[in-house]
C-alpha cells in the first residue's frame, strides 16, 4: 500500500475505503454482543457484500475475535455509535430537519433510525463507496427511513457545492457529523473542512466529531509501532491496510477547541468515561491513548 497522496481515491476493499469495512464489521461484531447499546442490522450484510473473507467471516460470527479484533474495539464501536445515534435523534427531535452525515462509508443511519417525518440525510463520501452502498442495500431491500440523498464528493474538493446540487439549504439549521474522520485528513485540511461545516451552519445548528489530543513527545511512534502490528496481522488474513500510513500525523488543531473558537457551544465526552457511563470494562493498556479521546457535541 502507497503512503497517502493528495487527490488519492479507494474502494471499500482498499486505502480508507477498508477502515471503513472495518468499522462495519466492528459494528456487526458489537451489534450480536449486545444490542442494547447499538442495533446495525445492516452492518454484517454490508461487509459480506463487500467480499473481504477474513471481515465476512468475523462479522457474521463465523470466526471468533480472537487476537485480530480486541475485545476493546468491539466496545469502542458500541460507545461510539450510540453517542452519534443519540447526537441525530436528539438533533432532529430538537425540531432540525437537515441533516449532513460526511465521510459517511457504511454507515446506516438513513435507513435505521426512526428520523422524524420530513428529515432530509444526506450522505457524503467517495463516489465509489456512495454507489456501492446504495445498491447493495437496494439489493437487500431496504428502505431510507428519511429523505435519502447521496451525495458523491471528495472532501478534499467542492463538496459543498454537491451538496448544494442536491438541495442542501444553509440557510437552514444542520446536524452535522464527521466520526472517525479528521484523523484521515491532513491537518491543513482538517481546519478547511471544520470552517466550511461552520460556514454552512445556520445558527442553531448542531455538529458532533472526536477531539483527540495532540501526543505527547514520543507518542506517536508508539502509535506508529502498535498500528504496524494490527496491520501485520490483517495482512496475514488478506486484508489490505497499513493503517499507519493511513493517517496524517504531526502536530494539529484539536477539534472541540477549534470550533469553540468559531462559535460552537460544545460539551464533550472521553472513550474512557462513555465506558464507564455504558457499563463496559475499563480500558487497561492504553499506549496509543484511546480513552483520552473526547467525542464532542454542540450548537452554534
Amino acid at each position: 500500500m502507497s503512503t497517502r497522496h493528495d487527490g488519492d481515491s479507494w474502494d471499500l476493499a482498499s486505502s480508507v475505503g477498508t477502515t471503513a469495512t472495518m468499522a462495519a464489521t466492528a459494528r456487526a461484531m458489537a451489534t450480536r454482543a449486545d444490542r442494547s447499546l447499538i442495533d446495525d442490522p445492516f452492518a454484517e450484510p454490508l461487509v459480506r457484500a463487500v467480499g473481504v473473507d477474513s471481515l465476512t467471516r468475523l462479522a457474521s460470527g463465523e470466526t471468533a475475535p480472537g487476537e485480530l479484533v480486541e475485545q476493546v474495539w468491539i466496545d469502542v464501536a458500541k460507545v461510539r455509535t450510540k453517542f452519534y445515534d443519540e447526537f441525530f435523534l436528539d438533533a432532529t427531535e430538537a425540531g432540525i430537519a437537515q441533516v449532513v452525515i460526511l465521510a459517511s462509508g457504511l454507515d446506516s443511519r438513513a435507513y435505521r433510525l426512526p428520523w422524524p417525518a420530513g428529515t432530509v440525510v444526506y450522505e457524503l463520501d467517495q463516489p465509489q463507496v456512495i454507489e456501492f452502498k446504495t445498491r447493495t442495500l437496494a439489493e437487500l431491500g431496504a428502505e431510507p427511513t428519511a429523505d435519502r440523498r447521496a451525495v458523491a464528493a471528495d472532501l478534499r474538493a467542492d463538496w459543498p457545492g454537491a451538496l448544494g446540487a442536491v438541495g442542501f439549504d444553509p440557510a437552514q439549521p444542520t446536524a452535522w457529523s464527521a466520526e472517525g474522520l479528521l484523523g484521515y485528513l491532513p491537518p491543513e485540511a482538517q481546519d478547511d473542512l471544520l470552517d466550511r461545516i461552520t460556514e454552512l451552519s445556520a445558527p442553531g445548528s448542531r455538529v458532533a466529531t472526536e477531539s483527540r489530543p495532540n501526543p505527547r513527545p514520543g507518542e506517536e511512534d508508539e502509535t506508529k509501532e502498535r498500528l504496524n502490528r494490527m496491520s501485520e496481522r490483517w495482512r496475514e488474513q488478506s486484508v489490505d491496510t497499513d493503517m499507519a500510513r493511513l493517517r496524517y500525523f504531526g502536530e494539529r488543531n484539536e477539534a472541540g477547541p477549534y470550533l469553540a473558537d468559531r462559535g460552537w457551544t460544545l460539551t464533550g465526552i472521553t472513550i474512557r468515561e462513555l465506558f464507564a457511563v455504558n457499563g463496559l470494562p475499563a480500558l487497561t493498556d492504553d499506549g496509543m491513548r484511546m480513552g483520552d479521546m473526547r467525542y464532542v457535541s454542540g450548537i452554534l
